[in-house]
């Protein structure tokens, strides 16, 4: 009789997933709210907290740097007990970045995407209203050519992916209905 390999440690991983969209679409707070109704870590956006620790306009390895972060919090999370680690945004994101502000990526980076398997994508719609601050670029029609981006590059990807519509609890919601799906 054939000996079938099982891995308690796949069946056991944490279901990772990233909250993503354009800007001022929620994704902060909805991967607040998330972690805190399964009482889970997650990892905030990187990109955010780093450009408001420095202030100056950020460079090409700036923006490595802020993806060598995410990857270094998501490897330190990955092997946890949780049934979920949440992320507020994630390196396909960071790629377009590259690609848009700077036209180039770096040589390691489609290799780390690929190795990460991320179970689901949940994409926060663009029906908030975008709110200027500091740390955000894009509204307007930039954001609506952004987001359609995002959702290609995930489809690329070949990863799961759900638009999250809808304000406030709505929101949260619609993110909980989907996350039953990926159970």
């Amino acid at each position: 009789m054939e000996k079938r390999f099982t891995s308690t440690i796949l069946k056991n991983r944490p279901k990772i997933v990233v909250i993503t969209g354009a800007e001022s679409t929620g994704k902060s707070t909805l991967t607040k709210a998330l972690a805190k109704h399964f009482n889970v870590p997650f990892i905030p956006e990187i990109a955010r907290q780093y450009v408001e620790e420095h202030n100056y306009k950020y460079s090409y390895n700036d923006v490595e740097n802020i993806a060598k972060q995410q990857v270094e919090q998501l490897n330190k999370l990955k092997h946890s007990k949780s049934p979920y680690i949440f992320i507020d945004t994630w390196l396909i994101i960071t790629k377009i970045w590259f690609e848009v502000v700077f036209n180039k990526i770096p040589n390691w980076f489609e290799a780390e995407i690929l190795k990460h398997k991320i179970d689901l994508f949940l994409v926060c719609d663009t029906d908030l209203p975008w709110v200027p601050d500091p740390a955000r670029e894009n509204g307007g029609e930039q954001r609506i050519q952004l987001q359609k981006r995002y959702i290609t590059t995930i489809k690329k990807y070949n990863t799961p992916y759900k638009i999250v519509s809808g304000h406030n609890t709505v929101r949260i919601k619609n993110a909980l209905h989907f996350l039953e799906e990926i159970k």
